[in-house]
């Protein structure tokens, strides 16, 4: 049997691994699952069609799996889907999912996600990402593996966050940020590329150059960054260079544009 205080309140219908640890005064709900060597530490409260994985910590005040901030979300059975290894630390909230588009709220594995970050629904976290205090995702932001973002930061709707992005700390972003790019300020403006973030990654001294060459030419261009991207003759010198191709593809795929370069 999971080891649960008895202070707190666990539905007989949830399902927790024996090896789960339940602190005090924490509320699961019925429908959840809760995998091996997991821990509330306290005051957690994880509702909702919810299934944790193996190895988390939660910390007092974390709220899981509650109903989404949004006027069109009518009781329906939406999910959270929260992987292996994560921390999430004091009264960091996660919404379910909508009908909106995959019914689903999903965290990656070994995250760090700090004091009061809240993540809205629909949001898609990758895996190996750390969130620093008091920073907002809106609804259906979709973050890619290995971010990193600054304190305070907030991150509106449908925005989506390359992998390897590093993002400053009280940031506004309302524009997509492509992958190992660097961003700050209020609104967000592309700062230069991670290369430090691109050298624990494996990436050589030639890839990182050709992707640090590649955004510069970019940003100093007559044309804009879609433009560039689909012209055939400014990209040549950069078809074997794997992280530029992907950058490219999600320019191009972009619905709401990247954010804008250093004024």
């Amino acid at each position: 049997m999971a080891k649960i205080h008895a202070s707190s309140l666990v539905d007989p219908q949830a399902k927790l691994h024996e090896t789960v640890r339940v602190g005090p005064f924490c509320i699961i709900g019925p429908n959840v699952e809760i995998g091996a060597g997991t821990i509330l530490h306290s005051h957690v409260v994880v509702d909702g069609h919810t299934t944790i994985g193996e190895g988390n910590q939660f910390f007092q005040g974390c709220s899981v799996g509650a109903p989404p901030q949004d006027n069109s979300y009518k009781g329906e059975p939406t999910r959270t889907v929260i992987g292996n290894n994560n921390t999430f630390r004091e009264y960091v909230s996660i919404h379910r999912g909508t009908l909106k588009e995959n019914l689903v709220t999903t965290i990656g594995n070994n995250c760090l996600l700090m004091a009061y970050v809240h993540i809205g629904h629909d949001v898609v976290l990758g895996n190996n990402c750390t969130i620093a205090n008091s920073t907002n995702f809106a609804g259906h932001v979709k973050v890619g593996e290995r971010v990193i973002i600054g304190g305070g930061t907030q991150v509106q709707q449908f925005i989506t966050l390359g992998r390897g992005a590093y993002i400053g700390g009280a940031a506004a972003i309302d524009r997509d940020i492509p992958l190992f790019c660097t961003a700050m300020g209020n609104r967000a403006h592309l700062k230069g590329i991670n290369i430090i973030g691109m050298k624990r990654q494996g990436y050589s001294k030639q890839e990182i150059s050709e992707v640090v060459d590649f955004v510069r030419t970019m940003e100093t261009a007559k044309v804009s960054p879609r433009a560039f991207v689909d012209h055939a003759e400014l990209m040549a010198e950069y078809k074997d260079n794997r992280v530029v191709q992907e950058m490219a593809e999600q320019i191009r795929k972009s619905e709401v544009g990247i954010a804008p370069f250093n004024s």
